[in-house]
């Protein structure tokens, strides 16, 4: 077994630049122009309603239960790609 060195830690700058660089990390790649108001406040996000489907809602389930991810992650992450991908440009 050999030694190895500790890894360097990162700055606190660097620190947060990772975290902002995030998809939910509050900045997103697109500036925003004005403050949206829409929803209800929630630490940095919007809480908002939201009717699917039950086939739609059972499949999204089972993919949080598969993935151990809460459902409101993986909406999250389905809307992100559809909306940052070309499923919409």
């Amino acid at each position: 077994m050999s030694i190895q060195r500790k890894p360097k830690s990162q700055t606190e700058a660097q620190q947060d630049a990772f975290i902002a660089a995030a998809p939910d990390g509050g900045h997103s790649q697109t500036p925003v122009t004005a403050v949206y108001e829409k929803g209800i406040a929630k630490g940095h996000k919007r809480q908002i309603s939201l009717t699917i489907a039950p086939d739609m809602l059972r499949r999204v389930d089972d993919v949080a239960k598969r993935t151990g991810q809460a459902r409101a992650a993986v909406i999250n992450m389905a809307l992100y790609r559809a909306l940052e991908g070309d499923i919409f440009k």
